[in-house]
């Protein structure tokens, strides 16, 4: 017992657990960039400006300009880049000639497949909205991989550009030149406009199954809500309501939701199993089955995305 007692300080799974609680960084001192070393300037290397002799460079320059292995080699590398060219615009002339006719009834575009959104859509996922009918419910798999992609993006932004609280306290006095000036005017328009800004994204987002909107435009428009506050601001009011730790909530909650939805969706529709959620009537707030609450994970995902890419970017910090 003593044997396992001394060895769990560094044992995999006390790692795992400090780093999931936040009192570690793998990463620290493994990923920052090193100071280059200085070259050694020795003899009569041409960077070496005090043994430089000026007449071996001219016969040097004047050899190269003289050669003839040199000179066929430029020859040939600008016609190979010519010719490069030349074929690539060719292949992008003979795809382009080689497209159906825009509004051709018989192309290939016009099958069983746009037809089947367009009549059944409605009733199979109960969404007035075509377009979130196909993204969310026939195309649902590629939604949710590109949901996916968001998250990933972000998580490898944070990794590379977040700093350690220690190293945020030694710099502060560095940082404070980014923060906002107080402006009487912008931060009035701002505490004006910001809400507002919210209020129409939400409305994008719980309206996407009804009308033009949804997850990525909604979450668009608040993460351009957050951006705009954190510009006026600072990054210590906005900490007040959105802190790192509600950044990881909302985003990994997002995202574990969609998951298991998605989860559900898939083993339903492969095992021809009924779907417990009703659909609702078309055109209500509340209808669409599943759409709804997709596009609410997928809305509050997006923002996150964008205030993170701002706020690391900006700062390297959240």
């Amino acid at each position: 017992m003593s044997r396992i007692r001394d060895n769990y300080e560094n044992s995999l799974w006390n790692r795992l657990t400090r780093w999931v609680n936040g009192e570690t960084d793998p990463f620290k001192g493994r990923m920052e960039m090193k100071p280059l070393r200085e070259a050694e300037l020795k003899g009569d290397s041409v960077y070496n400006p005090d043994h430089l002799d000026q007449a071996k460079v001219d016969d040097y320059l004047d050899h190269l300009e003289k050669n003839k292995e040199m000179k066929a080699f430029r020859v040939l590398y600008c016609l190979g880049s010519i010719a490069l060219c030349l074929l690539l615009i060719s292949v992008l002339l003979l795809t382009v000639s080689n497209l159906p006719v825009l509004g051709d009834p018989n192309g290939p575009n016009n099958n069983l497949v746009s037809w089947r959104y367009i009549e059944d859509g409605v009733e199979e996922f109960g969404a007035t909205n075509l377009v979130a009918n196909m993204i969310l419910g026939y195309r649902g798999f590629d939604t949710f991989g590109e949901t996916c992609v968001l998250f990933i993006a972000a998580t490898c932004v944070i990794i590379l550009l977040r700093r350690d609280e220690e190293e945020i306290e030694n710099t502060k006095e560095t940082d404070w030149k980014y923060e906002p000036k107080p402006d009487a005017i912008l931060q009035t328009v701002t505490s004006i406009l910001v809400p507002v800004i919210f209020l129409y994204g939400f409305y994008i987002i719980l309206n996407g199954h009804l009308s033009p909107g949804g997850g990525f435009s909604g979450g668009a428009t608040i993460g351009a809500g957050l951006i705009l506050y954190v510009t006026t601001f600072g990054f210590h009011k906005t900490q007040r309501f959105f802190s790192e730790k509600t950044y990881d909530m909302v985003k990994v909650g997002a995202l574990s939701l969609y998951s298991v939805t998605m989860i559900y969706y898939f083993y339903t529709g492969a095992n021809m199993i009924r779907n417990l959620f009703p659909l609702g009537n078309p055109g209500d707030i509340l209808s669409a089955g599943m759409i709804l609450p997709i596009n609410i994970f997928v809305g509050l995902e997006v923002a996150c995305t964008m205030y993170a890419f701002f706020a690391l970017f900006r700062r390297g910090g959240m």
